[in-house]
């Protein structure tokens, strides 16, 4: 079977958040289940020193964005294992700055007519081929791609088959109608049943439309997105489509993140030798400033920095985490005022209180390695990878019951402390006081060093990789093939 996946991001060569770690590791996983899955993105700046070790495999005169060519990057140590299909458009893709946005964090008032070129480029590609292989199944990733089944179906093409994926609704790819005609699309389908939305051109709604199926991360989350709290608008199309929408749990790359074999850790440990942990901590506390010798548990945030993630809330409930004896290390970037929130407690409680404002790969494997406990408070989140990393590194999630966070942290009440699979500790309210209130429970476990140990044992126990999930990709491939 062949999958054309088609993403903005894929890691680990360009990473906004975890839908790059998902396009980076599921075409290898769905590989071990017999699927050639090939990966189709943006050439961005990152991208070209690959371009002279491809060869080009199509060429397009007339996307929205102008004049493209396809090159392929075949499976290498270079591509992490990966055969890219590089979309080189320099005109639409050749800019400083991230992906959506140039370095004033505006988005590019072009993105519409980028993202559009994209998946008009992937739907060319599923009606011709490449030489000696053509997509069976064509499987987009979030707004960027949601294009892509659209032109398929404007061709009246019942061939290959389409998946849309939601990573997160709340981006939605919204554009005026005026848009419309130069990425080709068809202007009788602009209504509320088919590209519309309150007015606007929605890339995302226009995929979760018109593709076959539509899939989200988590279980919990494909629940949550049919109800107006979490739907963002889009709930009524998904009420419609509940037949064909499935939420498949994330996973991770379990060979890049594996603490007994982490180059970024100063010291490999398993759950045999968990006493090795502690190296780690010693490493991330000198890194962060904070006190060495401190006897409760240091906490870590590794995010976005934005109230989506409830971090305005965990801000506040910091002097109640340092007053009752922990430590906080911060790892992220996102709104300027939730930084400077940061890097004021680190002001306030040196020692304590360790902020680090930006992002390094490398670093969020020494801090999940160093952290006793990893704090994910988000107001909604469809999977989340941080507290999955976390369960694999022994560092217990502090999670919110919602999204894919539900779905992948037990929580240490008597039945599961009794049963030995807590692994964590779930808070409903995205307030100060609840997270305050679920800090002392942290508190409580970890005073007990035999309990603390046993959850850390059933953390990294806990299946997070892909071997389960890939195996429901495939399966959801080949109902649609039938």
């Amino acid at each position: 079977m062949n999958v054309l996946m088609v993403a903005s991001e894929c890691a680990p060569f360009v990473k906004t958040g975890g839908l790059a770690d998902v396009v980076g590791a599921l075409p290898g996983a769905l590989a071990r289940h017999g699927v050639d899955a090939r990966v189709m993105l943006p050439c961005y700046p990152s991208l070209f020193p690959l371009l002279p070790k491809g060869v080009e495999v199509a060429s397009f005169g007339d996307l929205p964005g102008g004049s493209g060519r396809l090159v392929m990057v075949e499976a290498s140590s270079e591509t992490a294992g990966l055969t890219l299909l590089l979309l080189d458009a320099p005109q639409l893709f050749d800019r400083a700055g991230k992906p959506y946005n140039g370095p004033d964090g505006q988005d590019w008032p072009d993105n519409h007519r980028r993202f559009g070129s994209l998946a008009q480029a992937a739907a060319r590609i599923c009606f011709d081929g490449l030489e000696g292989w053509k997509p069976d199944v064509l499987h987009a990733h979030d707004w960027q791609a949601a294009l892509a089944p659209v032109y398929l179906k404007q061709t009246g093409r019942t061939v290959p088959k389409t998946v849309m994926t939601i990573h997160n609704i709340a981006f939605q790819g919204r554009y005026g109608p005026q848009v419309m005609p130069e990425l080709g699309l068809r202007h009788d389908w602009f209504h509320a049943d088919g590209l519309e939305f309150y007015g606007d051109l929605s890339f995302l709604k226009a995929g979760l439309v018109y593709a076959d199926h539509v899939t989200t991360v988590s279980p919990n989350y494909a629940r949550e997105i049919l109800t107006p709290r979490f739907g963002m608008g889009l709930e009524g199309v998904l009420q419609a489509r509940t037949e064909t929408l499935t939420g498949i749990l994330n996973g991770i790359d379990t060979t890049a993140w594996d603490p007994s074999n982490d180059p970024a850790l100063p010291a490999p440990y398993d759950v045999k030798t968990l006493k090795a942990k502690s190296a780690s901590r010693l490493a991330l506390a000198g890194k962060l400033g904070l006190d060495t010798d401190h006897a409760g548990p240091l906490f870590c945030v590794i995010s976005r920095l934005t109230e989506q993630k409830g971090l305005d809330a965990l801000a506040a409930a910091i002097p109640h985490l340092v007053d009752q004896g922990g430590q906080l290390a911060v790892l992220g970037t996102g709104e300027p005022a939730l930084e400077a929130l940061f890097q004021q407690a680190a002001q306030d409680h040196p020692g304590r209180v360790g902020t680090f404002i930006g992002y390094d790969e490398g670093f969020s494997h020494l801090v999940q390695g160093g952290a006793d406990a990893i704090l994910i408070p988000s107001r909604f989140e469809p999977c989340g990878l941080t507290q999955l990393y976390g369960l694999r590194y022994g560092t217990l999630p502090v999670v919110a019951r919602t999204g894919g966070l539900a779905d992948t942290v037990i929580d240490a009440n008597a039945a599961a402390l009794a049963a030995k699979c807590a692994n964590g500790f779930v808070f409903d309210e995205v307030t100060p006081e609840a997270i305050s209130a679920a800090l002392d429970r942290v508190f409580a476990a970890y005073a007990d060093p035999k309990q603390w140990q046993a959850m850390m044992r059933a953390a990294m126990r806990q299946p997070v990789g892909w071997e389960e999930q890939a195996g429901a990709y495939v399966s959801l491939y080949e109902s649609l093939l039938q």
